[in-house]
């Protein structure tokens, strides 16, 4: 009856004020839809991966050669590690025994350039000449068994009472051998 009535006395308003709308609607309902079919979300660019009370250890023809503890390692899809609490890590002579330690507030592994990298209060002692090395920043490359580091450091020896100041140093893995790029230092000389 009601329609009857709208068609009766208004049928160009029933067109006009009804399916305009009705086709207004239906179009945003529609460009609505295509909107969210091209929406694209953010990646996820957290650790894929969460260990607890990590050990790692590197060994050259069979023979242990480096030991890395840390209580945490967060792993990523890029396959590079963080390690965000204090990391210890050992340097094996070839009989086995710890002729290095090193200590840093936290680390990283970079995937891509196959480097170890450890900052904070780094830390290395030497057992067997009873040296200390400390800086902020050490990285350390597997494949070419080089530590390095472009920042500053002091080497104090403690049965010597010498101390040398560097930036930037290159060394073997286990610190046998120290190349210092920048150096100035405080030694005692013997002589005739």
């Amino acid at each position: 009856m009601l329609s009857d009535f709208i068609k009766t006395y208004y049928p160009k308003a029933c067109n006009r004020y009804f399916i305009i709308p009705f086709y207004l609607i239906f179009c945003l309902v529609l460009a609505s839809c295509e909107k969210s079919k091209n929406k694209i979300g953010a990646l996820y660019e957290g650790p894929v991966e969460v260990v607890n009370g990590v050990k790692i250890q590197y060994s050259e023809v069979g023979l242990q050669k480096v030991q890395m503890t840390t209580r945490q390692s967060l792993r990523y899809m890029n396959e590079s590690k963080t390690f965000p609490d204090t990391i210890n890590i050992d340097f094996f002579d070839p009989t086995g025994t710890v002729i290095t330690h090193l200590r840093a507030d936290s680390g990283r592994f970079d995937n891509a350039a196959n480097l170890y990298i450890v900052k904070g209060h780094v830390k290395v002692i030497k057992s067997q000449s009873n040296e200390i090395l400390t800086t902020t920043e050490l990285s350390w490359n597997p494949g070419t068994r080089k530590v390095f580091t472009d920042k500053p450091l002091t080497v104090r020896n403690n049965r010597t009472s010498e101390i040398t100041n560097a930036i930037g140093m290159d060394a073997e893995q286990d610190f046998t051998r120290i190349k210092f790029r920048k150096a100035t230092g405080i030694y005692k000389f013997t002589g005739p």
